[in-house]
Formats: structure tokens, C-alpha cells, sequence
């Protein structure tokens, strides 16, 4: 089951935290991953990890927020099967505090990252009869979260990015779906409390982890599942749909 062999799977954040499990779990299954990511080094290592497990992968250093970048290495990679949507950025702030710079740099990177890569993506998958489209969206997109202005934004356009390529795309085959995890334990919150709690990193750790109804933060393996299984043949009735993954985050936390 879940099978993706000889699949054409670009992932947009691929040299870290979920997007880099993404690329993993779908080569273990088969995939040809084209590993897209801003971090040359990061893809670097990806690459070395995924073939020495004997999949396949190519990597595209790349800046998502630019046009011209997206185009030119999607015309590289050609047909395109999965687009898996997952390159993204954090911010901490409230409407009152949040810069107007850092503002959009969230929206570069997670609104506009998104649209470049489905503008450029679509056109493929119609060509050739369909394909799948997982975006990264997140519980804040659709609750109340404290300090997550801009972020928050952002992930609300995902979803909403998400509705509409499904309903726009159904008829040529295009299957579109979202995930929205709440707090998964990447390198990014590791960074986070080691610049915001420095010496207090373990203290904090396990305070953001118990406040989740599960008690612990998820792992980017377990939302590579799910992507995985919203990519495969066997999710082959499901579009339009968003998935929270989030620890009972949103039905629980009450």
C-alpha cells in the first residue's frame, strides 16, 4: 500500500524538519523526489541520506518567493505527479507589533512560495492527466493563536489557496488537500528556545510539549504519513480537504 513508485514528487522545503521527512518517507516508497529548498547544504545532506538508502533524488537549490527560480527548475523537472508544498517560515508577533518587513516575509514565503509553485505545477499535471497537490497549512490557520499574527495569515491563505485548486482543478484529474499540524519538534522551535530561553531550553521544551492535550509535540515522520497517504492512489477520493494533525490541539484544548 501507499505505493508512489516512479512517481514525480517535488517537495518545497525539502532540506529540513517535515519537508525533509516528506522527501524520505517518499523515496522509501518508491518516489523520484525533486528536493526543492533555499539551503544548499541542507539539500546536500538530504541527498546523501536518501541514497544511501538506495532512493532517488535530485535537488534544486531555490528561493520560492521568486518566480523566475520556480520556473526555471520546474521546466527542468517536467512532468510533475505530487507537489507536496511545505517550504515555510515563523514568526512571533501580534497586528500591533509585527513589522511591516516581517510581515512580508511571511507572506513571500508561505503565500507567495505557494502560489509560484502551483502556477508553475498546474500546467504540468494537466498535461498529463492529473496529479496530487499536498500544501502545508497549520491549526493556526483556523484558531485563535497567541503571538501568531502574521503566520497565522498565512496559513489561512493556504487553506483557502487549497479550496480553490481543488474546485478549479477537479476535472483535470488534480486532487489538492492541506495538513495543519500543530507544534511538531523541527529544528526551527529548537532554534526558537535556544535564541528566546537560552539556558532554559529543556525547561521550555517540556512546557510547550504538555500544552497539547497529547502531552508531547508531534514528529515530522508522523505528518510525512499523512502526506504520504493524501498522495498515494489509495486517497484517490479525497480533495478539498484539510487535515489537522495536531494532538487533539483543536477539538481538546478547551
Amino acid at each position: 500500500m501507499f505505493s508512489l513508485q516512479n512517481k514525480q514528487a517535488v517537495i518545497t522545503g525539502a532540506g529540513s524538519g517535515i519537508g525533509r521527512a516528506v522527501a524520505e518517507v517518499f523515496a522509501s516508497q518508491g518516489a523520484v523526489v525533486h528536493a526543492v529548498d533555499l539551503n544548499a547544504d541542507a539539500l546536500t545532506a538530504v541527498d546523501a541520506a536518501i541514497k544511501s538508502s538506495g532512493g532517488t533524488i535530485k535537488t534544486y537549490p531555490c528561493d520560492v518567493t521568486d518566480q523566475t527560480q520556480v520556473n526555471k527548475i520546474f521546466s527542468e523537472i517536467g512532468v510533475i505527479n505530487i507537489l507536496v508544498n511545505s517550504a515555510g517560515i515563523s514568526h512571533i508577533g501580534n497586528a500591533a507589533n509585527t513589522e511591516v518587513a516581517d510581515f512580508e516575509r511571511v507572506f513571500n514565503v508561505n503565500v507567495k512560495g505557494v502560489y509560484n509553485c502551483l502556477h508553475e505545477a498546474i500546467p504540468s499535471m494537466k498535461k498529463n492527466g492529473g496529479g496530487v497537490i499536498v500544501n502545508l497549512a497549520s491549526i493556526a490557520g483556523s484558531i485563535g493563536l497567541s503571538d501568531r499574527f502574521a503566520y497565522s495569515m498565512s496559513k489561512g491563505a493556504v487553506y483557502a489557496m487549497t479550496l480553490s485548486v481543488a474546485k478549479d482543478y477537479i476535472k483535470d484529474g488534480i486532487r489538492c488537500n492541506c495538513v495543519s499540524p500543530a507544534r511538531v519538534h523541527t529544528p526551527f522551535v529548537d532554534g526558537f528556545l535556544k535564541k528566546n530561553y537560552p539556558g532554559k531550553e529543556e525547561e521550555m521544551f517540556e512546557k510547550l510539549s504538555k500544552a497539547q492535550p497529547i502531552g508531547r509535540m508531534g514528529t515530522p515522520r508522523e505528518i510525512a504519513h499523512l502526506i504520504l497517504y493524501l498522495s498515494s492512489d489509495e486517497a484517490s477520493f479525497i480533495t478539498g480537504s484539510d487535515y489537522p494533525i495536531d494532538g487533539g490541539a483543536i477539538k481538546l484544548n478547551t
